[in-house]
């Protein structure tokens, strides 16, 4: 793999890897994301998310999806916590319309009156859905009862604040913040750099630099409530421990935590709790490590006369990570790096976490994963495993 990096005079930061295989990724991302968003505009940079597909001066909705579909591709964007990624992934010979498109909606967006009524009912109809979903509903209670509001609110808003937005607001939030200096390209496939750079240059050329924006502080708590619904026959049941937030030194001992509590069909939580007591069909951990923040998640899926049993294996289990043996250790390091290598096959994977590196602290970091999995000690595993602290929600009928 052939990396480069460069910030161009604008500020935008320009990632590139260079591949073989004759397929791209383009992905522009900025520093702003969902805890970026107060509890005023809760749902903002999810919202602004949506309408940069709406249409610019110069394409509308469809001319967007066409022109990367059009040639066998396919274009998308992602709302994070600590930032926003437009990416479109398509032929490598099809660079410049790729570049083209994604810089036009991420710099361009009109914002159209209509379009934002619209979507914000769109939105709406999105938050209904993660309500209908159980496990959806219990992940995000949780998050929750882990964090105060704005962080503990979920990413898509509340209705009534989504609603609310104006047009005037949210193109407003959008000139602030989506300028170069707060940006990132990142271009993974079958191109020259030097080509990527000049088509960056030309294309955010009259772009205006901006100020920094600060990710409001996030402040833990750690609450347990359940919830009762009518129609459910399956409680979810959802527990969450604070772990190291990104650019901490035990970060990499987290993911190889979470790893082997359960990940998988071989994790110490599937096979305890499903193997061998048969309490649950679904159980795994998560986790999630941003900037300014880190989580632990625990999520089953049980009989209701079986939650507190479920709870009680699952918190045992996390404690037991301690006893963990040297030779369990490695074998979760070889199950990690091998995890990241399979990921890293794709062009777009890979492309989102060079983006969240960067995003995060340096994206040539991305590079030393396996050198600083191979560092995790049996003494980070276990001051992990010492967390007494949790928050919890179940969800049951």
């Amino acid at each position: 793999m052939k990396f480069q990096k460069k910030i161009l005079g604008n500020g935008l930061t320009v990632l590139f890897e260079k591949r073989d295989v004759d397929v791209t990724t383009v992905m522009l991302g900025v520093r702003y994301g969902s805890a970026y968003d107060s509890i005023e505009e809760k749902g903002m940079a999810h919202f602004i998310e949506h309408l940069c597909f709406k249409g610019t001066a110069t394409r509308d909705t469809r001319e967007i999806v066409y022109e990367i579909e059009s040639l066998g591709g396919d274009v998308n964007a992602y709302t994070f916590n600590d930032f926003t990624t437009y990416l479109a992934k398509l032929p490598s010979k099809h660079l410049d319309v790729a570049m083209d498109v994604i810089f036009d909606i991420f710099f361009n967006p009109t914002f159209p009156e209509d379009d934002v009524k619209r979507e914000a009912d769109v939105i709406c109809e999105e938050i209904k859905m993660y309500h209908d979903n159980p496990m959806r509903h219990a992940l995000e209670k949780l998050e929750g009862n882990l964090f105060e509001e704005p962080f503990g609110i979920s990413g898509t808003g509340k209705p009534e604040v989504v609603k609310a937005m104006t047009r005037e607001q949210l193109l407003k939030k959008h000139d602030e913040i989506y300028v170069p200096s707060n940006s990132i390209l990142c271009v993974v496939g079958n191109n020259d750099f030097e080509e990527v750079v000049a088509m960056a240059e030309k294309l955010s050329l009259d772009k205006r630099k901006g100020e920094y924006c600060e990710m409001p502080e996030v402040v833990i708590r750690n609450l347990k409530s359940e919830e009762a619904r009518e129609g459910l026959e399956q409680a979810n049941v959802a527990i969450g421990f604070h772990f190291p937030k990104a650019g901490e030194e035990t970060g990499y001992a987290a993911e190889v935590f979470s790893a082997v509590l359960g990940e998988g069909m071989s994790s110490k939580l599937f096979t305890e709790v499903r193997e061998k007591r048969g309490l649950v069909y679904g159980i795994k951990s998560d986790l999630d490590i941003g900037k300014g923040f880190g989580y632990l998640i625990i999520w089953a899926g049980c009989d209701p006369s079986k939650v507190e049993e479920v709870k009680k294996v699952c918190l045992e289990e996390f404690g037991k990570m301690k006893d963990l043996t040297q030779a369990e250790l490695d074998e979760a390091k070889v199950q990690v790096i091998g995890n990241r290598k399979v990921e890293g096959e794709g062009s777009g994977e890979t492309a989102l976490n060079l983006i969240m590196a960067e995003v995060r602290g340096d994206a040539a970091e991305y590079y030393d994963y396996e050198k600083r999995i191979g560092e995790v000690s049996l003494e980070d595993i276990r001051d992990l495993a010492e967390k007494v602290e949790f928050a919890s929600f179940s969800l049951g009928p």
